[in-house]
């Protein structure tokens, strides 16, 4: 007799709680109703449920998102890069303590301890009813000096898949690996280690929507922010092997919405607001306007921080990063937050002299551009680059040169900016990249160093 199992797998939320609602309904609806029939259901989601640009995220340290996780059975989880890098080293350790599923994770490691996070464990074996053996391992893109600022790493999956594939597979009668790696590493994957049934993907907000077969794997990836939920149907025959295998995605958009939806979406962006406006960072004098085209008091007391959190003499940012204005009067973490939701980490940035000339002049090369130009992604939550503003740094346009407070630069000594590490990921600045030495600081936000600045400024 054949044996029917169904996957359900959720990735990159994001904190988009809009959705929460629908996802939670069909999970818990779809698993009652198979297993009603005697199906076995697992639930899986593939990382980066949080996102710091939810108030609620941002003021329970993502506690919240683990909160809402636990009303659906997950059977696993796995983290994104806005769990790794979102949180510091200790809220990371943190964040998963009342999950009621567990964090299969297989190429992370604590620097500070040179062994794998006590929080995660390698791999998790489900037994049906008819004592098929379901397999679970997963892996989460590795990002060098972003993990290492906060003493994790992230490791190569060649270096951890072909022990763990060769452990596993002959233990289970379906493999399944929790990608969040991106689609083209997981069709690498599905090349390279044939021996997975099903692969899971995320990262990349990719959508396939009747998944795709790479070799004898089949691939599945459910888009972002939660407007799909994914679904694998397997099949099996007397012999526990995969006879079919289907893939699909449900659009949230397209399920139903009930009474109560909204309250509950409002409630949480009430709920998070409220515990950051209990949190008093200043008092200011005056008020702070934004512009999205020209210099303003917000962005010189903003590079200024930067330079004060960074420990340099000069800085640049972009006036995209701000999304508002700031009011007179008393300052909390939910103003800085609505300001600047970004998810940002600042960085020390040491060139040579001739190399702080070329990433200037890719700068004003790029700067009309820019000015108007909608930006994406890598940590970036507004919606425009805005206009480019220098502290510390003139340019000549007729001479091209540039000058350091005043001085001639020197094509050979060393130079140290500050600025934030979407200029680093983004494609427009090369030469911060290729050439330049790059420090993260890793136990704050921008938005962090700006409160911490304006609270030694103006005390409450």
């Amino acid at each position: 007799m054949n044996e029917k199992i169904t996957i359900l797998h959720t990735n990159d939320i994001h904190s988009h709680f809009e959705n929460w609602p629908k996802i939670r309904r069909y999970l818990q609806k779809t698993k009652r109703r198979l297993e009603s029939q005697g199906q076995t259901v697992v639930t899986v989601d593939l990382g980066d449920a949080m996102d710091r640009v939810h108030p609620l995220t941002e003021a329970t340290n993502g506690k919240a998102n683990i909160d809402l996780l636990n009303t659906v059975e997950y059977d696993a989880l796995t983290i994104g890069n806005n769990e790794g890098i979102g949180n510091s080293h200790e809220e990371l350790e943190d964040l998963y303590t009342n999950s009621n599923a567990p964090v299969i994770l297989d190429n992370f490691i604590d620097l500070r301890t040179d062994e794998r996070p006590s929080w995660t464990q390698r791999a998790k074996i489900i037994q049906t009813a008819n004592n098929t053996r379901v397999g679970l391992l997963a892996c989460t893109a590795p990002f060098g000096p972003t993990y290492a600022m906060n003493d994790w790493q992230a490791l190569d999956i060649d270096s951890v898949l072909p022990d763990l594939v060769q452990r596993l597979r002959p233990r289970v009668d379906v493999l399944v690996l929790m990608s969040h790696l991106g689609i083209d590493m997981d069709r690498y994957i599905a090349r390279k280690y044939p021996q997975f049934d099903i692969i899971l993907g995320s990262h990349t907000h990719h959508l396939l929507e009747n998944g795709e077969l790479d070799g004898k794997t089949l691939v599945c990836a459910a888009g972002k922010w939660g407007q799909y939920v994914g679904r694998v149907d397997l099949t099996l025959g007397e012999d526990k092997k995969i006879s079919e295998k289907i893939a699909q995605t449900i659009s949230t958009l397209e399920l139903p919405e009930v009474v109560g939806d909204q309250n509950e979406i409002e409630s949480y962006v009430k709920q998070g607001q409220q515990i950051l406006r209990s949190q008093k960072v200043a008092c200011l004098p005056e008020d702070y306007s934004s512009s999205l085209v020209q210099d303003y008091p917000l962005m010189q007391e903003s590079l200024a921080a930067v330079e004060e959190a960074t420990q340099t003499k000069t800085a640049i940012l972009n006036a995209g990063l701000f999304l508002g204005d700031l009011k007179k009067g008393i300052l909390t973490k939910n103003e800085l937050h609505q300001l600047l939701p970004h998810p940002m980490r600042m960085v020390k940035v040491r060139l040579t002299g001739y190399n702080l000339w070329r990433l200037i002049r890719e700068m004003e090369k790029n700067r009309r551009h820019l000015r108007r130009s909608i930006v994406k992604g890598n940590g970036f939550r507004g919606t425009v680059f805005g206009e480019l503003v220098y502290d510390g740094i003139s340019y000549d346009q007729t001479e091209k040169t540039v000058l350091l407070h005043g001085h001639a630069l020197d094509p050979e000594k060393i130079y140290t900016i500050g600025t934030v590490d979407n200029f680093i990921y983004g494609p427009f600045f090369p030469t911060l990249e290729i050439a330049g030495e790059i420090s993260y600081i890793g136990d704050r936000f921008l938005r962090d160093a700006l409160g911490t600045y304006f609270a030694q400024k103006f005390p409450v």
